[in-house]
């Protein structure tokens, strides 16, 4: 008896461990890197935190971090009379944006304007589905109305990617876009979904707009831009 007792126990106890393991969502627990550019990154947006005088702030994974790259000469041509903060992070996730922002990215700043992408990660490399990917960025809006209480948020669609609108993750994508317009209250924080513009009428992700269906080149940057000019102009030309 008590041996049956003790393995009914057993399983208790594994049903009640199992379900706090479902239960827990990565998206929204912060989570670092270890590898050692992204702590040298990190370390080096810190430092520029610290300077102040930010006007902009961009936030996001590779495709805000590209901003650097293949958006360069674009960056240069539109912000080139700001003072921006870049924080794009490679193959980043909503968990790894949520632990920078506690660890002094955006410490003693005061942007007028701060635009968010970020989520393609958490579904393109499995670790969250949708539902939670969507948890993680309202955790990351939370932590910013904490943080930046005076900034405004410009929450974009996650970009397309892949080159069909019946492939896997652009349909994963579009369940994360289609939450996000409730996380906004259109006072602090706002929604933008430009997504159309990158696309063809047919809904084809082309190499032109996007080199490896993913990240945009000059064209795709050149996109961003311009959608996001007129937020720029009102919240932070106007403010100067």
């Amino acid at each position: 008896m008590r041996r049956n007792l003790s393995f009914v126990g057993a399983i208790l106890s594994c049903v009640f461990v199992c379900n706090l393991v479902v239960a827990q969502n990565i998206a929204t627990t912060p989570t670092e890197k270890k590898d050692g550019w992204w702590q040298t990154r990190h370390a080096q947006k810190c430092e520029q935190a610290a300077k102040g005088d930010v006007d902009i702030v961009f936030l996001g994974d590779s495709i805000t971090h590209f901003w650097e790259g293949n958006g360069k000469s674009v960056f240069d041509k539109y912000y080139k009379d700001y003072n921006v903060l870049n924080l794009g992070f490679s193959a980043d996730r909503t968990e790894h944006v949520l632990w920078r922002l506690n660890n002094g990215e955006i410490d003693g700043i005061a942007p007028k304007m701060l635009v968010l992408m970020i989520g393609t990660n958490n579904v393109g490399h499995g670790s969250t589905n949708p539902a939670q990917t969507i948890e993680g960025i309202q955790a990351i809006l939370e932590t910013l109305g904490e943080k930046l209480p005076n900034t405004k948020v410009l929450l974009l669609a996650v970009f397309p990617r892949s080159e069909k609108p019946t492939d896997a993750l652009r349909v994963k994508v579009e369940e994360i876009n289609a939450g996000l317009p409730a996380l906004c209250d259109n006072e602090r924080v706002f929604f933008l979904n430009f997504n159309d513009q990158f696309l063809t009428k047919e809904g084809i992700l082309t190499r032109e707009i996007m080199p490896d269906l993913l990240h945009p080149g000059a064209a795709g940057y050149e996109i961003w831009a311009n959608a996001i000019q007129p937020y720029v102009e009102k919240w932070v030309s106007d403010a100067k």
